[in-house]
């Protein structure tokens, strides 16, 4: 059966129709060998925010939109000097943290330790420096191993704001004696598992681990792993987020078993009609699909302070994806060819880092995001996103 090509007033972008009885084989994401590689050398710290990045939010501290943002994470528990890690040795999640054994704890200590070394590097008090290292020696004298149907994610979100947190204290810090030990953590109970991808799971999962692969790699030097989490986001990404230029179906995960239209079909959630902007969980929720485009842009983000820019590779998907889903998020009407005309939404503190790397850099038009984005702030902390209003909202390094 012959798919049709629909020119249809769907928030202002083309549609194509896929007949749902068609097995036509899908096109699999596929990384071009002639795409720019990043130097040699890495630049520290340089895991999603940079000395440049925290030095202009240093000068502007008593300034919009970055005061508010200040403030809240000074009043949150996170930034508090009595806060207690709660390492363990084996960490099990089951299907959505049930059982939370440890997960929570090990999200909401990595998140900790994040932002004491922020607010080390903005007030330059030693004592948060000794806190966020106390937090990160806790995990890494007891922790060997995650375990449960989660444990690929919950090492994703965790190793996401570890990676972050030890880059700026290694960096930025002289007093961490037992960083060592702490890299041999990442290395060996973390990377293994970010690593590897995940292929067959709902996106989100394999660009968070990507997004906390890339960061531990830059933590430990390690030129290696960080051309492998480059490779898969250069793979995933094509795969989450469609464009009607790859033609009638979404591309398919590199490695993923997804190969006929009724399979791909089910792995969108039933979605049959594919517009500019599109997201593999759209129509499963609007909370983890934002994680995914987050985590699409941490990479970018992390990638562009080691000289390798990722963005202008996926700025198109990008700033659809954002686009389309800030205009359901801001009550545009959800189209009858959507989700069955139903979407759920609840984007979180999801779109500064990319906002502010299309728009405000790359010079990107986005209204619509732009207008979600300022409603958001200043953004707070969900999982493994962590203060972006102050770390990036209108930061032009």
């Amino acid at each position: 059966m012959r798919r049709r090509l629909l020119s249809a007033g769907f928030l202002g972008v083309t549609v194509l129709a896929v007949p749902h009885s068609a097995q036509a084989l899908a096109p699999r994401a596929a990384v071009s060998h002639s795409a720019q590689s990043a130097p040699a050398a890495f630049t520290h710290p340089g895991v999603l925010v940079s000395k440049a990045q925290l030095d202009f939010v240093r000068d502007n501290l008593t300034a919009e939109p970055w005061k508010s943002a200040w403030s809240a994470l000074r009043a949150s528990p996170y930034a508090s000097l009595s806060w207690k890690p709660k390492p363990r040795a084996n960490v099990e999640c089951g299907p959505s943290s049930n059982p939370d054994n440890g997960c929570s704890d090990e999200r909401k200590d990595a998140m900790a330790a994040y932002t004491h070394a922020l607010q080390w590097y903005l007030t330059k008090n030693e004592a948060y420096a000794r806190k966020s290292i106390e937090i990160m020696d806790a995990w890494s004298a007891v922790i060997t191993t995650h375990t449960g149907s989660n444990a690929p994610l919950q090492t994703g979100w965790a190793g996401a704001s570890f990676s972050r947190a030890a880059e700026l204290i290694k960096h930025a810090y002289s007093g961490w004696a037992d960083a060592g030990r702490f890299s041999t953590m990442l290395r060996k109970i973390y990377l293994p598992t970010v690593i590897a991808g995940r292929p067959n799971s709902n996106g989100n999962w394999e660009l968070i681990m990507t997004d906390a692969a890339i960061g531990i790699a830059v933590f430990l030097d390690d030129r290696a792993s960080f051309d492998r989490a480059v490779n898969t986001w250069r793979g995933r990404l094509p795969a989450y987020v469609y464009l009607t230029s790859d033609g009638p179906l979404p591309k398919v995960p590199a490695r993923g078993k997804y190969d006929t239209e009724d399979e791909i079909i089910r792995y969108w959630h039933g979605q049959t009609t594919f517009v500019n902007g599109l997201s593999q969980e759209t129509c499963r929720d609007f909370g983890h699909t934002g994680w995914g485009i987050a985590a699409a842009a941490h990479v970018a983000e992390t990638a562009r302070h080691q000289g390798l820019d990722l963005y202008a590779e996926g700025k198109d998907r990008l700033r659809h994806a954002m686009g389309f889903h800030s205009g359901l998020q801001l009550g545009e009407p959800v189209p009858s060819s959507l989700c069955g005309g139903k979407v759920k939404l609840g984007l979180g503190p999801t779109f500064e880092v990319g906002f502010n790397a299309l728009h405000n850099r790359m010079g990107v038009p986005m209204s619509r995001t732009q207008r979600l984005v300022e409603q958001g702030r200043p953004a707070g902390v969900s999982h493994f996103l962590g203060w972006e209003t102050l770390t990036h909202a209108d930061n032009p390094r």
